[in-house]
């Protein structure tokens, strides 16, 4: 099986990205780990077994060595380095946020549109085996129409957390729980429900001393008519996430692992008899599998060879920059915002620009 050499880019959330990789050690090889911590990266790289270690991303750009770079940076980098990794010839799997803005999103779904190597944008929590059965029931439309659904988020961050000297602030996080917590949760309900037609939101900054929210409420209408609340904070003294789905014929809910909802164990609840019956019968030959980052980068794999499409992509990371997009417009001007969002719109540039 062909093993492609991978540089990991920033070691704090990388390190569960070099944990990954490692255990897919037949199909991956962590040749390079980059930090501007010398010393942090020397000991991870002593860890992982990489060969090349380096506080300078740009010694990483010329070396034949490396088929895939993948980032782990602060969000406020990673537009840059997405376009120098690409024009080195480099495969990039790249942390959420994608991208700042629509405008520098779509600036690289152009680039990478002109025959560059891939490039993934990490939603991880898609290859939870809980929620890979709610998809195979949704293959077989044994749910039926999603009526209405609620996706909690809430977990603890404090002052060690905001620590980092480039967390919590617009500059550099780019935004607070709705861009670098709740993300992952929004991303998993928007794709059981599809598009999002329109947004309402409030955030509120209550837990810390921070520029960024830290806690936020919204509801989402669908294009399909269905519903959704949404509710995060960073102030829960019970960290949980859960996603709860009512549809036609079941009730899909989450565990309430705050950190992989989408991992077993999830509950189906069946409007009938026969329901129940269907859904024995669909998951009757489930197979789980490796979930997370592990899950993903597995996938990923068969992307290179050519054997599958990427699991996760510039346009579904496009996607969830364009829910933020909403989220922020409506909560700073204190009205429903519609979807989709282009060019036109005042924020497209950055959620943040002043009106």
């Amino acid at each position: 099986m062909t093993a492609f050499r991978v540089a990991v880019v920033g070691l704090g959330i990388g390190r569960a990205h070099l944990a990954a990789w490692r255990a897919l050690e037949d199909r991956f090889a962590i040749t390079a780990v980059c930090d501007l911590d010398e010393g942090l990266a020397r000991k991870q790289g002593e860890k992982f077994g990489a060969g090349f270690v380096t506080s300078r991303f740009d010694d990483l750009l010329t070396r034949a060595d490396l088929d895939v770079i993948d980032l782990c940076t602060p969000p406020l980098t990673h537009r840059a380095l997405v376009e120098h990794a690409l024009a080195a010839g480099k495969h990039v799997v790249c942390e959420k946020p994608l991208t700042g803005s629509l405008a520098d999103a779509d600036a690289l779904v152009e680039l990478a549109g002109r025959g560059t190597p891939l490039v993934m944008p990490i939603f991880q929590y898609r290859f939870g085996n809980g929620l890979l059965r709610l998809r195979r029931l949704l293959e077989r439309g044994i749910p039926g129409r999603l009526h209405v659904a609620t996706v909690e988020t809430h977990w603890k961050r404090g002052a060690d957390y905001y620590g980092v000297p480039w967390r919590g602030k617009w500059a550099t996080e780019l935004g607070g729980a709705l861009t670098t917590h709740a993300i992952h949760a929004h991303d998993i309900l928007c794709g059981i429900a599809g598009p999002v037609a329109s947004v309402f939101a409030e955030t509120a900054t209550r837990v810390n001393p921070i520029e960024t929210e830290d806690c936020a409420a919204a509801t989402l209408r669908f294009t399909s008519g269905a519903l959704a609340t949404l509710s995060v904070t960073l102030g829960s003294a019970v960290e949980i996430s859960r996603l709860r789905l009512c549809f036609e014929h079941l009730t899909a809910e989450s565990s309430l692992e705050p950190y992989l909802p989408s991992a077993d164990p999830w509950t189906f609840a069946p409007a009938s008899r026969d329901v129940g019956d269907a859904i024995e019968s669909a998951l009757a030959d489930f197979t789980p599998g490796p979930e997370a980052f592990e899950g993903q980068f597995a996938r990923f794999h068969d992307a290179l060879l050519g054997r599958a499409p990427l699991p996760v992509t510039l346009a579904d990371a496009r996607a969830s920059l364009e829910l933020l997009t909403a989220l922020y417009h409506s909560a700073t001007t204190r009205a429903r915002v519609a979807l989709p969002i282009g060019p036109e719109h005042p924020r497209y540039r950055g959620w943040r620009l002043p009106l």
